[in-house]
């Protein structure tokens, strides 16, 4: 690092923000857990294998289509340890409020926390709460800690992936991050889309329970498919094609993308698992995530096609095929 400053685009979730975790982070912090920079670190306890995971919310607006501040963080936490084949079990809770920040609206970010965690059968059971000077808080920051259990015995980011795998999405992307720049910037559309913000701990045991073919897994939120993808292909080395005809993205989601020039495989995702699959369980575990209400629009994207340069590349619906970068700016920032 040298005297630049930090910009937004360092926590957008795309290469300014690789760049810093690693040249300085992983740099300072550096440790076998840590390294491999994986959505929560799996730790051994005794014979049990834990994972352990924290997150920061700072999403603007507060409250959108689909949820609030409050159910995004219990689910961003859940998600990052259920991707690890992790069974979530515990949270904790630090808000930062700003002095004159209504206590009605927090009332209702609070019991959106509660009844989230309570549906996913998750327990929140420890925080914190920090008040600071109006105009040092943009109102409300949430930070979350997550622990759980893995049942299989590891953490499924440490399972090589090989030549023919498959790549799978449990739904259509893009929603959340189109749902909170129409809900920040007042755009009036046709149809309201709503952030896809979910728990995803159930849908991922369901597969899990009925198939050993899931290799790895993350939850593409910041930086979107791109990002996750990307991460994967540079953290195994290994070659990724994907084809943007078998992509599932909603005509609200795409109209917006064409008409404001976004890449809809750039957009956040909250509520979306992508799993890289051996062959012959793809189409076990795209009927798996069709059975239940958070994956019924599952789909077989792509192909792990060999080893050694670590690329993404994206089969275009016109026939052409070119390099899938992770995006290298903010898109969008206060995103969650």
């Amino acid at each position: 690092m040298d005297n630049r400053v930090i910009t937004l685009s360092h926590g957008a979730g795309g290469e300014a923000m690789r760049r810093l975790i690693k040249e300085l982070f992983v740099k300072q912090f550096s440790n076998p857990l840590l390294n491999p920079l994986a959505d929560a670190a799996i730790l051994k306890l005794n014979q049990e294998r834990l994972a352990f995971t924290t997150d920061s919310y700072v999403v603007k607006p507060l409250e959108f289509p689909g949820g609030n501040i409050g159910k995004l963080a219990v689910c961003g936490t859940i998600n990052d340890l259920a991707v690890m084949g992790a069974r979530p079990l515990y949270l904790s809770a630090g808000f930062i409020l700003e002095e004159g920040f209504p206590t009605l609206a927090l009332e209702r970010i609070v019991d959106s926390m509660s009844q989230t965690a309570r549906t996913a059968q998750v327990e929140i059971v420890t925080g914190d709460t920090k008040v600071v000077p109006r105009g040092e808080c943009d109102g409300i920051f949430i930070n979350t800690a997550g622990l759980g259990i893995c049942p299989l015995g590891h953490g499924l980011s440490e399972i090589p992936t090989t030549q023919g795998d498959a790549v799978v999405i449990s739904g259509t992307i893009g929603e959340h991050g189109i749902a909170i720049l129409a809900a920040r910037e007042g755009l009036m559309l046709k149809t309201t889309i709503e952030s896809d913000c979910a728990a995803l701990n159930d849908l991922i045991a369901s597969v899990l329970k009925e198939s050993k073919g899931v290799k790895w897994m993350r939850d593409p939120t910041r930086g979107g498919l791109a990002a996750a993808l990307t991460e994967l292909a540079e953290s195994q080395e290994c070659d990724i094609l994907i084809r943007e005809v078998s992509i599932p993205v909603q005509d609200g989601v795409k109209a917006v993308c064409e008409l404001l020039g976004f890449e809809p495989l750039h957009l956040a995702n909250e509520g979306k698992v992508v799993m890289v699959v051996e062959p012959g369980e793809a189409e076990r575990v795209v009927e798996l995530l069709r059975r239940h209400p958070l994956g019924h629009a599952a789909a077989i994207i792509g192909r792990i096609t060999g080893h050694g340069k670590g690329m993404v590349r994206l089969e275009t619906e016109a026939g052409g095929v070119r390099r899938l970068h992770q995006p290298a700016g903010e898109l969008l920032p206060r995103i969650c």
